[in-house]
């Protein structure tokens, strides 16, 4: 297949886990990128590692400005409006995405500032519990999902800049080894609550029943235990940002969830346990979950390089190219970005 470049530089702002493994996954694939970050002994831990990165903001979104830079927000929600605004008074033709988990409320700040022509959502589906540059990876996307949403396209005609714009977001994703999935911004916060955030609150809940049981329950606790329980040792702030902002959605996931574990409850009372139906469906819901992601059981959290989703090439700008962005989310297909139309 034949590959395009990126039309102009990165700028990332905020170089923690997702933001710091951005910017050396680029700067390894010879990408022209530099970036920023609040906390100056962040900035200079990776600048010492040898980026091109800065603790002052205005500085950094004035070179973003002089540069034409696509601008990558990497910061906790409760970041995001402080930065719209700085982007509004310093880089004010600049383009940007940025990758929040919950795109909604991210959708709501831009709208209020009217800044959609300029703006395309995305959220790297890729993470560990650790945070900060010290724990950031090149390798951390590679063959991981990163959605890129699109209802600027179907709200109205979008401009050949917009386009333009969603192309190179695309690949930067494709660059740094992910698989890009379309989705709009409400499709995709329905999903994720059910992929992501559900998962977050129940590792807390299974995390304060493993302590419940005090000191002998933690020292036998093993795999099962480890593995359901790992996304609770994320930041607390950063989990609650994503879960309560999608409140909505995650209700509704919770719920379905609560049944599920009730119905269990109700059939281990029973004179003659039984939870054949409980076990039987979940296991057939993880041989599917393998088999779209490459994924099996064995395999450690990182993903493969190479998925078994459905695959598009896409041709940005190209007649019925938003229709095929419908159909891909319709089966959560990868898209192939090969040119502009």
């Amino acid at each position: 297949m034949t590959t395009f470049r990126i039309s102009r530089p990165i700028c990332v702002l905020g170089l923690g886990l997702i933001g710091g493994s951005l910017l050396r996954a680029l700067v390894d694939a010879n990408v022209p990128a530099f970036g920023f970050n609040r906390s100056p002994s962040g900035a200079r831990a990776a600048a010492k590692d040898g980026f091109d990165v800065s603790s002052d903001l205005e500085e950094t979104l004035t070179r973003a400005e002089r540069e034409g830079a696509l601008i990558v927000l990497a910061t906790p929600m409760t970041a995001i409006a402080g930065l719209l605004d700085a982007i509004s008074a310093h880089a004010p033709s600049c383009g940007f995405t940025d990758v929040v988990s919950v795109k909604g409320s991210v959708l709501t700040e831009v709208k209020e500032r009217d800044m959609q022509e300029r703006y395309v959502g995305g959220h790297p589906m890729a993470g560990t519990a650790n945070s900060g540059w010290e724990a950031s990876d090149a390798t951390l996307f590679r063959g991981a999902p990163w959605v890129l949403t699109f209802d600027y396209a179907i709200e109205q005609r979008a401009p050949k800049t917009w386009i333009q714009l969603w192309t190179d977001v695309a690949l930067m994703a494709q660059t740094v080894g992910a698989e890009v999935i379309p989705a709009r911004v409400k499709v995709h916060d329905r999903a994720v609550a059910r992929i992501s955030h559900l998962p977050h609150i129940l590792a807390e809940a299974l995390a304060i029943v493993g302590d419940n049981g005090g000191a002998l329950s933690l020292s036998l606790a093993a795999g099962s235990f480890r593995d359901g329980t790992r996304v609770a040792g994320s930041a607390p702030s950063l989990v609650r940002a994503m879960c309560e902002t999608n409140s909505e959605a995650l209700l509704n996931a919770l719920d379905e969830a609560m049944v599920l574990l009730a119905d269990a409850r109700a059939h281990l009372a029973e004179a003659n346990p039984n939870l054949e139906e409980l076990i039987d469906a979940g296991y057939r819901s993880r041989i599917r979950y393998e088999a779209r992601s490459g994924q099996s059981s064995a395999d450690s959290v990182s993903p493969l390089s190479i998925s078994s989703r459905p695959v598009f090439r896409l041709h940005p700008g190209a007649p019925g190219w938003v229709n095929q962005l419908k159909q891909a989310e319709n089966i959560g297909a990868r898209v192939e970005v090969l040119n502009i139309g």
